[in-house]
Order: C-alpha cells, then structure tokens, then sequence
C-alpha cells in the first residue's frame, strides 16, 4: 500500500496539531493559593461544601478598596455574579 499526497497532508495536519499542544502545555503560570493562616479555611471550605462556595470569601480580603490589590495584568473581575478565583487559582497539596 502507498501513502498518496492526501495521506501525508492529513499526516502533516495531524503531527502540527500534536506539536501545538505540546508547546502550548508546559508549567503552570497561575499563582496557587497559599496554605497559610488566612487561606486555611478556604481549604476546608473547598473540601466540605466546594470551590464556588469558598470562591464568596475571597472579595473580603482581595478587592480593590484597601484589600489585597489585584496585579495590573489581572483579568478583569466579572461585575456581575460571583468571582471565580479559584477556577484559575489551584490549591496546594495538603498532606
């Protein structure tokens, strides 16, 4: 059996494709959520009740009106609805 031209093309799509996911995966960039005193009970939170309902607490402490300041490059916060912090911010590894 020969490969014809149509085969290489969908050979080369192909190996583009695989090569475009690996060079877009790599380390995570995304700062993770300390385990420290303050971050503590989101932990527990997260593990009892879930993310979107440990998600509520983080405006107490990160806004923008004498909180925690966000980074210049921080996407943009949603105006309505909850805050998502914890879709892009990862836990730990707690032991």
């Amino acid at each position: 059996m020969q490969i014809g031209k149509k085969d290489w093309i969908f050979i080369g799509l192909v190996a583009i494709v695989l090569l475009v996911f690996f060079v877009i995966s790599g380390k995570e960039k995304t700062k993770k959520v300390p385990l420290d005193d303050q971050h503590k009970p989101f932990y527990d939170i997260v593990q009892k009740q879930g993310k979107m309902e440990a998600d509520k607490g983080c405006p107490a402490c990160h806004n923008e009106q004498g909180g925690v300041p966000f980074p210049a490059k921080h996407p943009v916060k949603p105006k309505d609805g909850p805050m998502r912090c914890l879709f892009c911010h990862k836990l730990q590894q707690t032991k």
